[in-house]
């Protein structure tokens, strides 16, 4: 599918406020509220826009965050995923190119929960090995 400008203008608007009303973004837009209405159809249905998600402040978040670099063996990608998937503290995996295989980021509400997500992704049949990242400080988040 084929993205115009005003397409993306509309995208940026969602991004900053996914609540705004279909109205208020037509008068920011400039355009009719059909239109602006047409595009967030097509933008959905094509998969562009795949859905809207509440955004947790830095107070309702887990107190810890990490970043887990991990290296695994051959071929032993869908077990390593699937004792991830187990695990409530981990948020996200991505695969990746270099020296690791994966990054996971984990999220917990102490120290002795984060130490025993880790060692359990350790002991995880697969992992070859493994360096975490505790996060401290979030400088900027525009996800």
């Amino acid at each position: 599918m084929q993205i115009d400008e005003t397409d993306r203008a509309l995208i940026a608007l969602l991004q900053e406020n996914a609540r705004l009303p279909v109205a208020t973004l037509a008068r920011r837009l400039g355009l009719a509220r059909t239109t602006v209405q047409a595009r967030l159809d097509r933008l959905e249905s094509s998969g562009v826009i795949a859905g809207y998600a509440l955004r947790l402040g830095a107070q309702a978040r887990a107190a810890l965050r990490a970043t887990v670099l991990l290296s695994i063996e051959p071929r032993s990608g869908p077990a390593v995923l699937a004792r991830l998937k187990s695990l409530a503290q981990v948020r996200r995996v991505h695969t990746t190119s270099g020296r690791f295989d994966l990054i996971v980021t984990l999220e917990a509400e102490t120290t002795e929960a984060l130490d025993d997500t880790l060692d359990r992704i350790g002991e995880a049949k697969g992992v070859r090995g493994s360096e975490s990242l505790i996060q401290l400080a979030t400088k900027i988040d525009r996800a």
